[in-house]
């Protein structure tokens, strides 16, 4: 039973072939263009004899058609087999991209490896093992010199070499999640070369010339895995769509700014300058009408000295904190409760008055929640009640 020929033939969409076997809805044949999931490629659809083609698989018997339904065809017949056009050309353009973005990756990256690779239907990915730190600016360069070689038209061959050369050849690179475990025992190993780019180790799908893989557009990148890079990219005419998306974006964000498109980057630099300033400036005046409704709190005595009590709304309670260490004098308490829903209690006292850690062992005691704190300031949380009765409660203490 033969190996698929797609990887030879790549061009390959629609043939006869005799029925070998059929098991059900498993039919095998004499020979197949049918490209069986493996290497991170899918598998190829089509139909073989009128019937839906739902899987293509390699086993050790050969390569196994799963179809949607049991055919009426027998062993022995010749059958027409159609592969999908369509999803062939996609796959042969998104594995060749995958070569070339590696590539480009040779180019750019240091202590470079081959972590892994799967093509989908919407992208493709693409796992680099490196050292090097694939930021924005590299992760734009490899879109870069990615389109650029497949604008430069570089030709693309495959042939078997033996497995000992293949390794002995540095230029060769291997994807080692797929590929080399593949090939660790075979005795040839099937050589694709993307002229004057890129060389590998590679039994997929590919054009003959990178200006058939079209437009190349990176999404995203992650990391997956220690020492791994994932380089996400879409092909053909989803690349097409993500820019015109990310285009309709920038002119969008440029005419809201009211700047060229080329000058956007500064503009958004300045807005993002204006809105911190803008953010310290509210987080400055924000604290200071904290400080000054701490500081007019109502005052009451107790034990010969003032103490200011109340509550606020809308702070947290290291910013209330700060507010009533800077209010407090050398003969007065200043305690605030707040919070919405976690109700807490902070209390500065000076030299003079009380001590603020035993008023808050005091209020927990009372409410429970924890908390503590020195002579001077002591602050407390999670206590089962609401502001205004630990207010009211320290007050008639």
């Amino acid at each position: 039973m033969a190996d698929s020929l797609a990887p030879q033939e790549p061009y390959a969409t629609s043939f006869a072939a005799t029925v070998t076997a059929v098991d059900g809805d498993e039919v095998t044949l004499d020979e197949t263009y049918f490209y069986p999931e493996g290497g991170g490629q899918p598998a190829d659809r089509g139909t073989l004899g009128g019937v839906t083609v739902e899987h293509v698989a390699s086993t050790d018997d050969g390569v196994v058609h799963y179809l949607d339904a049991e055919p009426d065809f027998a062993e022995g017949d010749e059958v027409q087999a159609e592969v999908d056009p369509e999803f062939r050309r996609y796959c042969r353009r998104a594995h060749t991209a995958s070569h070339v973005l590696y590539g480009a990756g040779r180019r750019l990256l240091e202590d470079l490896g081959y972590g892994g690779f799967d093509i989908s239907a919407e992208k493709v990915r693409v796992d680099f093992e490196t050292s090097t730190d694939i930021d924005d600016e590299v992760l734009v360069e490899l879109e870069r010199l990615t389109n650029r070689a497949v604008w430069d038209a570089h030709d693309v061959t495959w042939e078997e070499i033996p497995a000992e050369e293949a390794r002995s050849r540095e230029e060769v690179a291997f994807n080692t999640k797929t590929e080399e475990g593949v090939m660790s025992d075979a005795d040839a190993v099937r050589i694709v070369t993307v002229e004057d780019w890129d060389v590998a180790a590679c039994g997929g799908t590919h054009v003959r010339n990178t200006r058939e893989i079209g437009p190349v557009s990176v999404l995203s990148r992650s990391n997956p895995g220690e020492g791994l890079t994932r380089v996400e990219f879409a092909v053909g005419p989803s690349a097409i769509e993500e820019r015109a998306g990310v285009r309709r974006a920038s002119l969008d964000a440029a005419a809201a700014l009211g700047v060229p498109e080329d000058e956007l980057g500064d503009a958004v630099s300045r807005l993002q300058s204006d809105a911190d300033e803008l953010e310290s400036e509210l987080a400055d005046l924000k604290q200071e009408v904290l400080t000054s409704r701490v500081a007019g709190l109502d005052a009451v005595e107790r034990d010969g000295a003032t103490w200011r009590v109340g509550t606020v709304d809308g702070f947290d309670a290291n910013d209330v904190g700060e507010a009533a260490k800077e209010t407090v004098s050398g003969d007065e308490v200043v305690a605030v409760a707040g919070g919405d829903g976690g109700t807490f209690v902070v209390v500065a006292a000076g030299e003079d008055a009380a001590d603020a850690g035993d008023v808050v062992d005091d209020v927990t005691g009372e409410f429970g929640g924890g908390g503590g704190g020195r002579p001077s300031f002591a602050q407390g949380g999670g206590l089962s009640t609401d502001p205004d009765a630990v207010a009211e409660y320290l007050r008639d203490a």
